[in-house]
């Protein structure tokens, strides 16, 4: 048998060359390592100079960018609008700061300001579903008829459409005598706001993304509420813009992304996810533009996007003068 002593002597042995392999390898290889570390964290810090120098000139570009296209602004949307009116949608979540940059350009380009309507949380709350139904059935006109298959959201996209829009130019600037009280009646139910007098129709419309995605196990149902609004603003109207940004409006639960991935809608309705940006301010107006003509098109940068702007209109030829 190995005693007691044998084993001790064997242990006291192996710490002892671990102990002087740990000492050996850390003098002999100290300076490398030393060495290695200075190099890598020199490496490092030109790398990080360099990323920061490169991010402050983009910087640098895109606020020349920025400011080259406001100062053009004026000039490039001039008369695009003229003789439009527009409402202003505003959705639970989404930015004053864009809604008002963009609200300048759209005075610049023609349009007369028709009025803002502010949905609220309350409107997108399906456990609310009900009372909006029962609303609409009340406020409805006689002569009014919904799809068979039209949920609670397309009901009542299609009673605001009414009240708030129409694509007749002589019918533009006055209440609709059907939808009296239809506005009053979902203001009294906590379900929107309004600023000016919406209900002297519009002839066009904006609505303004959420700035965050829509989550949670009820995000479906709130994306679609506001995707059957923006499809019954532009039925009754002469068309509808969805605005938002490339960021947090056309990614997954996004209202711009739920708009493009529905393929009935986005033939008839616009999107336009650079709202944030003074050239997509500008894209806005022309997106109002191309409605009117009767086409819909996904524009800026994000995903679903077909372009970063309307194609520009085909300028009609002048008829040729003859010399006597």
């Amino acid at each position: 048998m190995i005693d007691f002593r044998y084993h001790l002597v064997s242990i006291v042995a192996i710490f002892l060359a671990l102990a002087v392999g740990i000492v050996m390898g850390t003098t002999l290889l100290q300076e490398p390592a030393i060495e290695l570390a200075k190099k890598t964290s020199d490496d490092l810090t030109k790398a990080n100079y360099g990323l920061r120098t490169d991010l402050d000139t983009l910087r640098g570009r895109e606020a020349a960018n920025d400011a080259f296209i406001t100062s053009l602004t004026p000039e490039v949307v001039g008369g695009t609008l003229t003789g439009q009116r527009v409402l202003l949608v505003d959705t639970p979540g989404s930015s004053a700061a864009n809604r008002e940059a963009e609200q300048q350009i759209l005075a610049q380009a023609g349009a007369v300001y028709a009025g803002r309507v502010t949905l609220s949380e309350t409107f997108l709350d399906s456990q609310r579903s009900g009372v909006i139904e029962n609303l609409t059935t009340q406020l409805k006109p006689g002569a009014m008829t919904f799809e068979p298959a039209a949920s609670v959201y397309d009901k009542a996209a299609t009673l605001l459409g009414a009240a708030l829009l129409t694509n007749d130019p002589a019918q533009a600037g006055t209440p609709n005598n059907a939808t009296a009280g239809v506005l009053d009646g979902f203001e009294r139910a906590n379900l929107l706001t309004v600023d000016g007098d919406p209900t002297k129709r519009a002839t066009v419309a904006v609505m303004f993304a959420p700035e965050k995605p829509f989550d949670g196990e009820h995000a479906e149902i709130q994306s679609a509420a506001l995707v059957s609004l923006a499809g019954g603003l532009d039925a009754a109207g002469k068309g509808t813009v969805v605005a938002g940004t490339a960021s947090t409006s056309a990614v997954a639960g996004g209202l711009i992304s739920a708009v493009r991935d529905d393929s009935e809608v986005a033939k008839r309705v616009s999107t336009v996810d650079t709202a944030d940006m003074p050239a997509g301010r500008v894209v806005v107006v022309y997106a109002l533009r191309e409605q009117l003509s009767g086409r819909a098109g996904q524009y800026g940068v994000g995903t679903g996007a077909s372009a970063p702007q309307p194609a520009a209109p085909t300028p009609t030829a002048s008829p040729t003068q003859s010399g006597s």
